[in-house]
């Protein structure tokens, strides 16, 4: 059963990130504060949950929490300042939209870069512990993949209505076959063979 705090002296704002090993696409990250009791039987970690179940508990989420923001980091960016301190931007993005400042952050991994002077834990596997975390996580999905889902519509080839930009074989495949467009992470490794493909 997920937690619902922390701290329970404290508002705290879950925060989770989604995208991270993509070949294409922007980082998304989500803020939010759920209230006191909050209950959602069904919420766990957006990986272990169907997408027709994410997409159920976003728009609850979105209407039961006390405050929610997504923000993301784009592929040029990402490469500019490297994925790790992508994932942590994206996060600080998130946190400036909500709409209450919150008192603790509670981060899903091991590693964060501080954000102002607000206190933070940083939690492994937090997403499948903290139901704040775990409703980040499933917004941050949720969303990432609606724009992957409108992104593919202009870049069919590559099939991310499918793979979300994930190195799957298919989405390799494609790289191979068309190179890569301005929406892929130039500084992934997009092919096994990387330098004999043209950029």
């Amino acid at each position: 059963m997920l937690k619902n705090y922390f701290n329970k002296t404290l508002v705290e704002a879950g925060c989770d990130e989604a995208g991270r090993g993509c070949l294409a696409g922007p980082v998304f990250a989500a803020a939010v504060i759920l209230p006191p009791g909050f209950r959602m039987p069904q919420l766990d970690d957006s990986k272990k949950l169907s997408d027709k179940v994410r997409k159920q508990l976003r728009p609850v989420i979105e209407k039961e929490a006390l405050a929610w923001y997504v923000a993301r980091v784009e592929a040029a960016e990402i490469d500019e300042i490297n994925i790790l301190q992508a994932s942590f931007l994206a996060m600080h993005r998130a946190i400036d939209g909500l709409s209450i400042t919150p008192q603790q952050l509670l981060i899903d991994g091991n590693r964060f870069k501080k954000y102002h002077t607000l206190p933070h834990q940083c939690i492994i596997g937090g997403d499948g512990l903290y139901k704040s975390i775990a409703a980040a996580s499933v917004l941050a999905k949720t969303y990432r993949d609606d724009y992957m889902d409108e992104l593919s519509l202009a870049f069919p080839a590559y099939h991310w209505i499918s793979n979300k930009g994930y190195g799957t074989l298919q989405h390799r495949a494609a790289i191979r076959t068309y190179g890569s467009c301005e929406h892929h992470r130039k500084t992934f490794r997009l092919l096994p063979d990387q330098l004999e493909l043209d950029l």
